[in-house]
């Protein structure tokens, strides 16, 4: 998360720096709202994207979506105050330019008075675990009603140490991709391309769901759907506007930017479903809605009004174009659009940043001699690297959990619903 430019993605790493030479000083303001961002954030995995996600599966697997994405919180939590905020947040610079070190370890150093810039150092370690709860959680899309529960909780502990902590540093922790002025406000790179590229990979190495495509597998509960997508909605206000750390004017643009994306995104892939199939969807209003959230994030702190618009309806066309036609042709099992929403969304986003940053869109202006076109090529190299480096150990760390534990449920298993079979618990009595 970063603050109004370029420069701020170094002052994580330093926050002293944000006072150029004097000791940073509390701010009351700052530090409430940041309470208040990261109770947002974790308000979004648990319990809003355990709503999204529960009703878009079949009923005899509601329960343990829900059960994967309250096990995430509770798994990435410890392993946040172990290791992980260490080696994502602490060192930097040309020292430390791909990992950080593990002087953080068990928080160590992290007292009451500690502060990161504006804010008690507590705060600013507990809003991006809120971030490193999220895209984890964010991948159970893509594999549900078929992984094993002990497979999950090995891929996600591995996962966000070995992908996510270090994909975190390069960007937001003084490491290489924010040193060469890559920017991502909250999270387009670091979160949902992350999401997005592990979601995939995940779908291909588990293989189909039983029976897809030609068995029907339609959402069972669209309401918990719909109440789901406007728990996210308002959590992401935390997510985009506390990216900025501080209770501002850059704070203000980020959260009215993420409406307008959202807005406008929802209402693209709406009428896109309404002139291709002849009528309007809940599912797509709310996909729609999700794809605008993800696609303004890296953009939040950067762009203005019309920027967001014009991002709104390009992640609203590519987004619903991934999840409509580019799965169905090329036949992967990405049960829930994990890929097509964040993956796709993600990159759409991070792109577009290098563009609509530019002050003649009403942006907040390009770094002193970079021009659009280095700009963009920078974002070019944010989202290649991540896409590789994600894809590449995400598939790796899948191949040893398969060859030690295995990854999928039986056949058995998978018939009578996760929910019975992993967990002896339904998700309704009726």
């Amino acid at each position: 998360m970063l603050g109004a430019s370029a420069v701020a993605l170094l002052a994580l790493a330093a926050p002293a720096a944000f006072a150029a030479g004097s000791p940073p000083t509390l701010s009351a303001g700052d530090t409430a709202w940041m309470l208040t961002s990261a109770a947002l954030v974790l308000f979004m995995t648990v319990p809003g994207l355990s709503l999204f996600y529960a009703g878009m599966v079949r009923s005899k697997n509601a329960l343990s979506v829900m059960m994967q994405c309250f096990a995430i919180t509770c798994l990435v939590t410890v392993l946040w105050m172990l290791f992980d905020y260490s080696l994502a947040f602490s060192g930097g610079g040309a020292a430390q330019p791909l990992i950080g070190g593990l002087s953080n370890a068990f928080l160590a150093g992290m007292g009451r008075t500690t502060l990161s810039g504006t804010i008690p150092e507590t705060v600013f370690s507990m809003f991006q675990l809120t971030f490193a709860i999220i895209t984890p959680a964010l991948i159970v899309g893509a594999f549900v009603e078929r992984m094993k529960f002990s497979a999950m909780m090995w891929f996600m502990g591995i996962w966000v140490t070995v992908v996510y902590a270090p994909i975190a540093h390069w960007v937001w922790g003084g490491g290489w991709l924010g040193s060469l002025g890559v920017m991502d406000f909250a999270g387009g790179t670091v979160v949902h391309i992350n999401a997005g590229v592990a979601g995939l990979v995940t779908a291909l190495v588990l293989g189909r769901r039983k029976g897809y495509p030609t068995t029907p597998m339609p959402p069972h509960n669209m309401m918990l759907t719909v109440i789901g997508a406007g728990m996210l909605w308002v959590g992401w206000f935390g997510f985009n506007a506390g990216s900025e750390l501080a209770a501002d004017g850059v704070a203000g643009m980020a959260m009215m930017v993420t409406q307008i994306a959202t807005a406008t995104a929802a209402l693209t892939w709406m009428f896109a479903e309404w002139l291709l199939h002849g009528k309007p969807s809940a599912l797509g209003i709310v996909s729609g809605a999700v794809a605008g959230l993800v696609a303004i994030t890296p953009a939040s702190g950067f762009v203005g009004p019309m920027g967001a618009l014009l991002i709104g309806i390009a992640c609203g066309i590519g987004c619903f174009y991934a999840a409509t036609r580019l799965k169905p042709a090329l036949g992967y099992d990405d049960s829930l659009d994990t890929f097509g929403v964040h993956g796709i969304g993600g990159i759409i986003g991070a792109l577009l940043t290098g563009v609509f940053v530019a002050a003649r869109f009403g942006g907040a202006g390009l770094p002193h001699g970079v021009s659009m076109g280095d700009q963009f090529l920078k974002q070019c190299l944010g989202v290649g690297v991540t896409l590789v480096y994600d894809a590449v150990l995400t598939f790796i760390i899948l191949k040893v959990i398969d060859a030690v534990i295995g990854l999928r449920v039986t056949d058995e298993q998978e018939t009578e619903g996760l929910d019975l079979a992993l967990h002896d618990e339904r998700s309704y009595s009726l």
